[in-house]
């Protein structure tokens, strides 16, 4: 290495041009390298040399000339935290943990376990007496057999709809010999999905007219997506479909302080809720039960559902009432 060192300093000389640093210095033997502290050449000249404005300037090629040097900042283990930072790891631990739920000893959920997972119930009320041949020109219809309508409803895990929201309660009803018949069906675990769709697809026949409250833009398209997941034809198309939103919208749109369903059957029925659920609360309701909790919310889902099948009925019979 010196002898090369010694012929690039003397083709510099034979240039005329003065020798870099880099090859004015000789390299340090072993035995010297850990006496001379970093940055000293063999010749005594420093070469980090102190710049006018206060900051040195190590002369390595490539650097900076003037720039200041900042040391990197070091952070103990028991360097104490700022508040905003420990709220936010705070936070951070949180949604990884997840909502615990207290384990309940109230898991029950009434009806029959049809396949592990889905359970159904059945009652029969005395609700209104139907016409047998129902006017619909309010909804823009043809007259329609009462024999052939079957409202719906359905509790999902959440209103906003897509591919990740579920039904896991579709509740339908019928006038079956004089008498409202009330059938709901319920999901207590992920895996029943499939034969909740095909209990369903069971009520329906070839000529049935479903009826709903939105259920054209919300109810109908979510169970679609369903049975497209599911990989089964979905038994909802092709139907006659009255969705009693829109006429409502006509008749007392400006009128009323909104259309909704709970504003329909009070205004209509004269029906006032005393203790129920409300339907945002749904998905927390069944979420919980999944996670081990009590099943009372769960149930007064299933209560808020039977009383929109029946003020379905309700809201129908008294707008074709008022085409007579």
């Amino acid at each position: 290495m010196s002898a090369l060192l010694d012929r690039l300093r003397q083709l510099h000389a034979e240039a005329g041009q003065p020798a870099p640093s880099a090859l004015r210095s000789s390299a340090p033997s072993p035995a010297s390298a850990h006496a001379e502290p970093f940055g000293t050449a063999r010749d005594g000249r420093d070469e980090v040399k102190p710049k006018p404005n206060g900051h040195p300037t190590a002369d390595f090629p490539g650097s900076s000339q003037g720039a200041p040097r900042h040391e990197a900042r070091r952070i103990t283990p028991n360097q104490p935290l700022s508040p905003d930072l420990r709220r936010l790891l705070q936070r951070h631990a949180h949604l990884k943990r997840g909502t615990s739920t207290p384990a309940s000893t109230d898991r029950d959920v009434p009806g029959i376990e049809l396949v592990p997972g889905l359970r159904y119930t059945e009652t029969c009320v005395d609700w209104l007496t139907p016409p047998t041949v129902i006017d619909a020109t309010f909804a823009r219809m043809e007259p329609l057999h009462h024999g052939r309508l079957l409202h719906f409803d359905t509790e999902t895990t959440g209103l906003a709809g897509g591919t990740g929201t579920r039904a896991f309660m579709i509740g339908a009803a019928d006038w079956l010999d004089g008498r409202f018949r009330i059938r709901q069906l319920t999901i207590t675990s992920m895996a029943a999905e499939s034969a909740l769709l095909r209990a369903f697809a069971g009520w329906l026949g070839d000529d049935t007219v479903l009826v709903s409250y939105n259920g054209k833009c919300y109810d109908a398209p979510l169970l679609a997506t369903r049975y497209r997941l599911a990989r089964m034809s979905n038994p909802l198309l092709g139907l006659g479909h009255l969705d009693l939103l829109h006429p409502v919208r006509r008749h007392w749109k400006g009128q009323w302080e909104n259309c909704r369903l709970a504003t329909a059957e009070r205004q209509l029925l004269g029906v006032v809720r005393e203790d129920d659920l409300p339907g945002a609360e749904a998905p927390a309701a069944w979420l919980t039960y999944l996670r081990g909790g009590s099943a009372r919310n769960l149930r007064r889902v299933a209560q808020h559902n039977a009383q929109d099948l029946k003020s379905l009925a309700g809201v129908l019979l008294t707008m074709a009432g008022m085409n007579r």
